[in-house]
């Protein structure tokens, strides 16, 4: 299928807006890109022109928009551009939607903390549920534990001499 898929980086403009309907959630917000370039005349980055989205998401990733998103947040957003044109009182105007397939917080820009979303659709406060267990979190800067067996293993074996 011939699709225009996009990735834009850019900052939340407007609130969020999020709304139940018969065909599922659905949210919808104003993503404002901005182009960055360097001046070497100036030698320091200079803003460049403004373009403005409006990003679509729905069901469970609208669900989540909803409770992750706010305005001036920086983000990330995969998804199907489609650009609409019409007449409004005698002039031309164009628009560009993404309908989102993919949001998430820019971590170049800040920190997140993630959540799974629970089976009714939220991210819960808790990040174990009943059905999923909790695993423990790798240490990477120590050596792994030697278990209790191995330990009594390693003493009762004699030490090999060249």
């Amino acid at each position: 299928m011939n699709e225009t898929m996009v990735c834009v980086v850019g900052n939340v403009a407007t609130q969020p807006v999020f709304r139940e309907t018969a065909a599922g959630s659905s949210a919808r917000f104003r993503l404002a890109v901005t182009q960055r370039y360097w001046d070497r005349e100036k030698n320091a980055w200079k803003d460049g022109h403004t373009n403005f989205f409006t990003v679509w998401a729905n069901r469970a990733l609208a669900t989540n928009v909803q409770g992750s998103v706010s305005v001036g947040d920086p983000l990330v957003v995969r998804g199907r551009l489609k650009v609409r044109s019409e007449q409004r009182d005698g002039q031309s105007w164009a628009g560009a939607d993404i309908e989102a397939s993919a949001i998430g917080h820019d971590l170049a820009r800040g920190t997140a903390a993630f959540r799974r979303a629970s089976r009714g659709g939220t991210a819960s406060d808790t990040p174990d549920t009943p059905d999923t267990p909790a695993r423990p979190e790798p240490s990477w800067e120590t050596e792994p534990a030697v278990q209790p067996d191995e330990a009594a293993q390693q003493q009762q074996e004699p030490a090999l001499v060249t």
